[in-house]
């Protein structure tokens, strides 16, 4: 049978968007980000949207999704469109009778802002308070087991690939066997595209995965992560096949200290750009400040990227339940780059480091097969 009421934890979640709206003067609001619908309704239906007022939830979405929307928002309204979204949005909205409709302008494309506009005749379209957003960054006991299940799935996948690896393989046999072990241990998809990156090509923080191949004293560099529930996990590694050339063991040497250090300077509290500044700092004492050229971390649960930004640019205060990456790296243009990456649930009176995969520079040099 349908659900007849929401979750006590949807409910929560749905009073407190509510209490931001009422406060803000705000009849409407349209979710269409999937993770945030997700996170507000538990409806996991794809190019959907979500319509909250005082009284109401309206779920759009398509008959591909009619099971799962009795299944997991039977307590909602549900409109089942026939043809594009957004105009059946703009008769949703039209039917609700709101004067203002809050959207949320960082998840919402410019097009269907437009149209939004041009279908809405006389109802204000005006910017969503932040409070989904900010209600995300902290997670429940719940979510927490979530990302902890995606970070254990993504480790053991590592190191079953690393086993697997050849003279020879290029980056994207690699990508492609790290995202199998995934799924074989239960990954419902890679939390991002897998970076698997060799020598020059691990200069480039989002390098993209192709032919360059394995061979004795390269560099690799490994960026993966696992799908589990939803929730999302991202780690790092950088390896050397049997040798480690004397100047990237300084390097390496230099983001993992980096690293250590902006660990242990996270603590509900702190400002995220004191943590940043930490391993900055490190890395420009050793000489390679200007080889930093992203921030240290960033938010991560539903999605792999989300608030909070653990960069210079953020004076936002770390709160307990926030997840973070800690991600320093160092890069040289044609030669290539090292990034060491955890996943870190900060707490009350300082972390606790999620992910556990060895990150010792003796771990780090490998032997591989013919």
């Amino acid at each position: 049978m349908p659900q007849k009421k929401p979750s006590k934890q949807i409910q929560s979640r749905l009073d407190q968007v509510r209490e931001a709206m009422r406060q803000k003067s705000i009849p409407a609001l349209l979710v269409a980000h999937p993770a945030d619908y997700f996170y507000l309704t538990g409806f996991t239906g794809e190019d959907s949207a979500v319509l909250v007022t005082s009284r109401s939830v309206v779920v759009v979405t398509d008959g591909r999704f009619e099971g799962a929307a009795d299944k997991e928002v039977g307590w909602a309204k549900v409109r089942f469109r026939k043809g594009e979204l957004t105009p059946e949005l703009v008769s949703v909205v039209q039917s609700a009778r709101c004067s203002r409709l809050a959207i949320q302008p960082e998840k919402v494309s410019v097009a269907t802002r437009d149209a939004l506009r041009k279908g809405l005749k006389g109802i204000r379209l005006v910017d969503a308070p932040p409070t989904l957003s900010e209600l995300r960054e902290c997670k429940s006991a719940a979510e927490l087991k979530k990302i902890d299940a995606a970070i254990r799935v993504a480790e053991s996948a590592y190191r079953a690939m690393l086993k697997t690896i050849r003279i020879g393989q290029t980056e994207l046999e690699l990508a492609a066997r790290l995202e199998y072990e995934m799924k074989r241990r239960g990954s419902t998809e890679p939390a991002f595209g897998s970076i698997v990156a060799i020598d020059a090509n691990a200069a480039l923080p989002h390098a993209v995965p192709g032919q360059r191949r394995v061979k004795k004293g390269c560099l690799i560099l490994f960026d993966w992560g696992a799908t589990v529930d939803g929730y999302r996990s991202d780690l790092t590694r950088t390896v050397f096949v049997g040798s480690i050339p004397a100047k990237f063991e300084a390097i390496y040497e230099a983001v993992l200290t980096s690293q250590k250090k902006a660990i242990a300077a996270i603590c509900a509290g702190v400002r995220m750009c004191d943590v940043d500044a930490v391993a900055r700092q490190h890395i420009a004492d050793c000489g390679f400040g200007e080889r930093f050229t992203h921030g240290l971390g960033h938010g991560l649960g539903l999605d792999v990227h989300e608030s909070p930004s653990l960069s210079w640019r953020s004076d936002q205060t770390l709160r307990a339940g926030m997840v973070v990456t800690v991600e320093p790296g160092i890069y040289l243009p044609g030669l290539g780059g090292v990034r060491i990456e955890d996943d870190v649930r900060v707490t009350s009176k300082g972390c606790q480091v999620m992910s556990h995969l060895s990150k010792s520079l003796k771990t780090a040099v490998i032997d591989v097969g013919r």
